[in-house]
């Protein structure tokens, strides 16, 4: 399979995005994780500010809380700045940046891991991390990269 780019931001880049996944269901499936890497982290990451899906700090295992020199609501601060970050570079880098977020999944899943309540939103993480790996491997074909020309 040869390398393609991300859609160009050129009129028509759209269109021709959504015409190549219709008839590329594996381009598809690139498509919708590199999307929903960067929406998912920054919508996250933009709430630990405000706090409308959810109170994010009553996510945050206690153990954390009490070996961080942070509040939990400035650890919960932090974090989003990092979601928000991690959406920017999937953004930019979605082949490299999906293994940023993988492992900062895992490092949500081992939080709700140890913290009793949480694991069914642990199983859920632990999905979204696989989709992330799936994001990568998708990338290697889709984007630009070492050894590959974009088209």
């Amino acid at each position: 399979m040869a390398a393609s780019s991300i859609p160009a931001r050129s009129t028509g880049g759209v269109s021709h995005a959504l015409q190549r996944a219709k008839a590329e269901p594996a381009y598809g499936a690139f498509l919708m994780l590199w999307i929903g890497f960067i929406a998912i982290p920054l919508i996250m990451g933009l709430d630990k500010f405000a706090n409308i899906l959810t109170n994010w700090e009553g996510y945050l295992a206690p153990w954390l809380v009490d070996v961080s020199p942070f509040s939990a609501h400035t650890m919960m601060l932090i974090i989003g700045v990092v979601e928000i970050a991690a959406g920017v570079m999937v953004a930019l880098k979605p082949r490299y940046a999906a293994y940023v977020v993988a492992l900062w999944l895992a490092g949500i899943i081992v939080n709700l891991l140890t913290y009793s309540g949480f694991y069914d939103v642990a199983l859920r993480d632990f999905g979204l991390l696989v989709a992330a790996l799936a994001l990568a491997q998708l990338a290697r074909a889709y984007t630009p990269g070492k050894g590959h020309s974009a088209h």
